[in-house]
């Protein structure tokens, strides 16, 4: 279904298409609003592409759950599209609030039984970050005279001094790095037992939702304050990309070195976001689609190791590449597309 969408997106205009606009809560201007521009249509593609190589992937662990499987798997990706299309706060909010069904999928598993699931899960909370984006939408629709059009909010001349808290309240990425360890693999190969391979390990990243929003609402709904805090995001974009980096580099643990590493890759879009010119944004949201597909592969590969290993450990991985060098060597590319080598995906993004 994502493939007539791409063929039929027309290029070189910033309006949005494929609009599908009904009334859903009349009383409150509620629609079900839904349209692409050329930003959101990357995402749709890029998730609806992920999809299939998941499903391929981990064909011989759900083959005994097909149904059970593809209709979950299903809905979180419609939810993840809904998200990207919604062009009504509150829609959006609903679509947004609904892809926290990942941590029913990851309390199924062995090592989500520990806990690791209360993070994501917390956000719910109304002290959280997502009550308070709710707050700002309530805040936009008082303002803009009854409208939840994300397009009306683009338009509304709002005062600095009232900026400043919406900014923070608007959505952004929390990124936790336990929860992305502690989510279960999903490998090809033979179905062992084990609530670890129930379900999906090449997983949709938090954080592209998050930088997401900075590119729907925060930047283009408040520029005033983007501006202004914008010396703050980039000197934490750069704390991110430096530091967490360097903590990458001791992990022992081989998906911890990819979920920290993958903190360091959003650092570089948020840094190209807030540096307000277009060859950092596009190479923003060119650092998003790679680091959305190559995140991904990586977690695939580490899921095929631990099928094998029955270890993270890096330090037992040796001589690996004597007996599947052809894994080996898909790994290794995607290894050094993460680490931005010329002429991948990575590079591009990082360099741009």
């Amino acid at each position: 279904m994502t493939v007539p969408l791409v063929a039929g997106f027309q290029t070189g205009t910033s309006a949005m298409q494929f609009v599908e606009l009904e009334p859903w809560i009349p009383r409150f201007n509620v629609n079900y609003h839904l349209g692409v521009d050329g930003i959101s249509v990357l995402f749709i593609l890029l998730n609806s592409f992920i999809t299939v190589l998941v499903v391929i992937a981990g064909w011989e662990v759900i083959r005994n759950k097909v149904a059970q499987y593809m209709a979950a798997f299903l809905v979180m990706s419609g939810l993840l599209n809904g998200t990207f299309a919604a062009l009504d706060a509150v829609l959006f909010y609903v679509f947004f609030e609904a892809t926290l069904i990942r941590c029913i999928w990851s309390s199924a598993s062995g090592e989500g039984r520990t806990g690791s699931t209360r993070p994501s899960s917390s956000f719910c909370t109304p002290y959280s970050v997502r009550f308070l984006m709710l707050i700002a939408f309530l805040y936009l629709y008082n303002k803009s005279g009854g409208s939840f059009a994300v397009l009306d909010y683009h338009k509304l001349p709002l005062p600095l001094n009232a900026l400043d808290p919406a900014f923070h309240r608007l959505p952004y990425g929390v990124r936790r790095q336990s929860t992305h360890v502690a989510r279960p693999h999903l490998a090809p190969g033979r179905a062992r037992r084990g609530a670890d391979r129930r379900f999906g390990g090449a997983r949709r990243d938090p954080a592209q939702l998050g930088a997401y929003g900075f590119v729907r609402f925060s930047l283009p709904i408040l520029p005033d304050a983007s501006r202004y805090l914008a010396g703050f995001m980039i000197t934490l974009s750069l704390i991110a990309i430096v530091y967490i980096g360097l903590v990458a580099l001791v992990q022992t643990d081989m998906k911890k070195l990819i979920a920290y590493s993958s903190i360091s890759h959003m650092g570089f879009v948020t840094l190209g976001f807030f540096i307000f010119n277009p060859y950092g944004m596009e190479g923003g949201l060119v650092q998003m689609i790679s680091h959305g597909f190559v995140s991904a592969a990586l977690f695939l590969c580490v899921g095929v190791l631990y099928d094998r290993m029955h270890s993270r450990n890096i330090a037992d991985y040796g001589g690996v590449a004597n007996t599947m060098p052809k894994f080996a060597a898909l790994m290794l590319l995607f290894a050094m597309a993460n680490c931005g080598l010329p002429a991948t995906s990575g590079f591009v993004g990082e360099s741009w």
